[in-house]
């Protein structure tokens, strides 16, 4: 697995740990609620629940590129190999729907989760089709 495969599923769990940051730890914070996800105050109740899930499944998620990246280092090539091009392909395909799901939003202003979408498929994307060389 070449060292672009390898930065790019880091680069992946990164954004990955930081969407688990803003969703559980920091999403009370109007800078977070308000500014990235625009979500008004007033509604941060109804939304608490929603972000904490989402933050946790991003957690989660981040998980498998490290654990793959780890098991690739530590000589079990095959399993590492297996697990980084998994959860790059799903990180991936969860960016375009992310994408496709922010072009079809009606109950906010579209173009809000664009950034989300494109730093959460971008890198995963890029580390599949480095693999390919």
């Amino acid at each position: 697995m070449n060292a672009v495969v390898q930065v790019c599923a880091g680069i992946a769990a990164l954004v990955h740990l930081l969407a688990f940051t803003w969703e559980v730890l920091l999403f009370e914070r109007p800078g977070v609620h308000e500014g990235i996800f625009k979500i008004p105050t007033a509604n941060l109740p109804a939304t608490r629940l929603w972000s904490f899930n989402v933050g946790f499944y991003n957690l989660f998620l981040a998980a498998g590129p490290i654990a793959g990246l780890v098991l690739l280092h530590t000589g079990q090539t095959a399993a590492g190999r297996a697990l980084v091009f998994y959860t790059c392909a799903y990180m991936a395909l969860a960016g375009i729907v992310l994408g496709v799901s922010d072009l079809l939003a009606l109950s906010r202003p579209r173009g809000a989760g664009r950034g989300g979408a494109l730093a959460q498929a971008v890198p995963p994307a890029v580390a599949l089709v480095a693999a390919l060389f």
